[in-house]
C-alpha cells in the first residue's frame, strides 16, 4: 500500500465533494431567475448541503466503526455522483432542493472515512504530518471553489457547474475502487451499543475529547466569522469592489493552507497539545491586531488577516490528530462527532456575527470571537496541563 498515493487520493476525495458548498455560490442570481423561485429558497439549497452532511456525521460514524471504511465510502460517493447528476437536470426549485439534500447525505462520507482513514494508516509523528497536509489539500476547495464555478457558470450556467461537480466525483469514485484499500484493523472490534451510543457517552466524557469538540467548534466558528463578514467590513470601511474584496478573502485562505501544512512539522517537534494552545494564544493576538488595524490602514488590515489565516491553519489540524490517537475502537465515531460539531461552528458563524456586528461594528464582532477563543485556551490548558514531556502519540 502506497500511504502517500491513499493520502493524496483521499485529500482530493473530501475536497472535491466539499465543492458542491462554494461551487455555484456565484450563480446563485442566475440560478433564482432561471428556476423563477425566490432568494430565500435559492439559498436555501446550499444550507440544506451542509445541514444534511452535518447530521450524517453522527449517524455514519459508528457504522464505519462497524462495518468498515471502503464499504461506506463507495455507495457514499455513488450516491453523491447520482444526486449531482439531478441536481444537474432539476428544473424546479422543489427537485433542487430535493437532490441538494441526497448530494449532501451522499458527500458526508468522505471527510468522515478520509480523516478515518489516516488515522488508521498513519502513526505518530507521520500522523500529525499527514492530518496537516490532508487539511491543506481539504482547505483549497473553499479557496478556489467560487473561482471555478463562476468561470464554469460564465460560459455553461450552473447546470455546467454542477456537471463539473459531477465528472470530478466519477474519478474520485474509480480512483476509490480500484486504489484505496479497507484500513479498518481486523483485530479491532468496536465497543457499545448497536447505536454506538457508549461510544459516544465515551467521546464526551474524555477530556482530549472535550477539548477538541470545543476547539473545533469556537475555531471554525471564528474562521467563519472572517470568511461571512470580510466583505462587509472592506465594503463599508473602505468601499472595496468585488475583485480587491476576493483578493483579500484569498489572502487570508493562502496563509490558512501554509499554517495547516506548517502545523503537522510543529505537532512532531513540541506535541499536538501545546501546539494547539500556542495556536490559540497566537488567534487571541492575531484577532487584537485586527481589531486596531482594520480601522488604521487597509495594508495593516491585510497584514493582520494573513496573520490570523495563518495561526488558525497551525491549529485546525491539531483536533483531528488528537482524536485519531486517542479513540482508536471508536475513530469515525470521534471523527463524525467532531466534523459534526465544526460544522455547526461554521453555521453558527454568521448568524452570532448578524447580531453582533451591528451592535459593534468590527470592535463587538471580533472581540467576541476573540473571548471565545480565550475559553479555548482556558479549558486546554485545564484539562490538558502542559508538560515538558509531551510528544506527540
Amino acid at each position: 500500500m502506497n500511504k502517500r498515493r491513499m493520502l493524496f487520493i483521499l485529500g482530493i476525495s473530501a475536497a472535491i465533494v466539499s465543492l458542491a458548498q462554494s461551487l455555484y455560490i456565484p450563480l446563485l442570481p442566475d440560478l433564482q431567475q432561471d428556476l423563477n423561485t425566490s432568494l430565500h429558497l435559492v439559498n436555501l439549497t446550499v444550507t440544506l448541503f451542509t445541514v444534511a452532511m452535518a447530521t450524517m456525521q453522527i449517524i455514519l460514524g459508528p457504522i464505519v466503526d462497524r462495518n468498515g471504511r471502503k464499504k461506506i465510502l463507495v455507495p457514499g460517493i455513488i450516491i453523491y455522483v447520482i444526486a449531482t447528476i439531478g441536481c444537474m437536470f432539476s428544473g424546479s426549485i422543489e427537485m433542487l432542493l430535493i437532490f441538494r439534500v441526497i448530494q449532501g447525505i451522499g458527500a458526508s462520507s468522505v471527510p468522515l472515512v478520509a480523516a478515518t482513514m489516516i488515522g488508521d494508516v498513519f502513526e505518530g509523528k507521520e500522523r500529525a504530518e499527514s492530518m496537516a497536509t490532508y487539511q491543506m489539500i481539504l482547505g483549497i476547495s473553499p479557496a478556489v471553489g467560487p473561482l471555478i464555478g463562476g468561470i464554469i457558470g460564465s460560459q455553461f450556467g450552473y447546470t455546467g457547474t454542477f456537471g463539473f461537480a459531477a465528472v470530478s466525483a466519477l474519478l474520485i469514485l474509480i480512483a476509490a475502487i480500484f486504489m484505496l484499500p479497507e484500513t479498518k484493523p481486523v483485530n479491532i472490534k468496536p465497543a457499545g451499543t448497536r447505536l454506538g451510543l457508549k461510544a459516544f457517552g465515551k467521546i464526551l466524557g474524555n477530556k482530549i475529547g472535550v477539548v477538541v469538540l470545543l476547539s473545533g467548534f469556537i475555531m471554525y466558528d471564528v474562521f467563519y466569522t472572517f470568511i461571512v463578514f470580510l466583505p462587509t467590513i472592506l465594503q463599508t470601511k473602505y468601499a472595496l469592489g468585488a475583485a480587491s474584496i476576493g483578493f483579500f478573502s484569498l489572502a487570508l485562505m493562502i496563509f490558512n493552507l501554509v499554517g495547516s501544512k506548517i502545523s503537522g512539522s510543529l505537532q512532531t517537534r513540541i506535541g499536538s497539545v501545546r501546539t494547539l494552545f500556542w495556536a490559540g494564544i497566537m488567534t487571541i493576538l492575531s484577532l487584537v491586531i485586527f481589531i486596531f488595524a482594520a480601522d488604521y490602514s487597509l495594508i495593516a488590515l491585510l497584514l493582520s488577516l494573513m496573520l490570523t489565516g495563518f495561526v488558525m491553519g497551525l491549529a485546525t489540524p491539531v483536533m483531528p490528530t488528537l482524536l485519531s490517537s486517542e479513540f482508536v475502537e471508536e475513530r469515525a465515531t470521534a471523527m463524525g462527532v467532531y466534523n459534526f460539531v465544526r460544522y455547526l461552528g461554521m453555521a453558527t458563524a454568521p448568524l452570532i456575527g448578524s447580531f453582533l456586528y451591528p451592535l459593534g461594528n468590527i470592535q463587538l464582532l471580533i472581540g467576541i470571537t476573540a473571548l471565545l477563543v480565550v475559553m479555548v485556551v482556558f479549558v486546554t490548558n485545564r484539562l490538558l496541563p502542559i508538560k515538558k514531556s509531551e510528544v506527540t502519540n
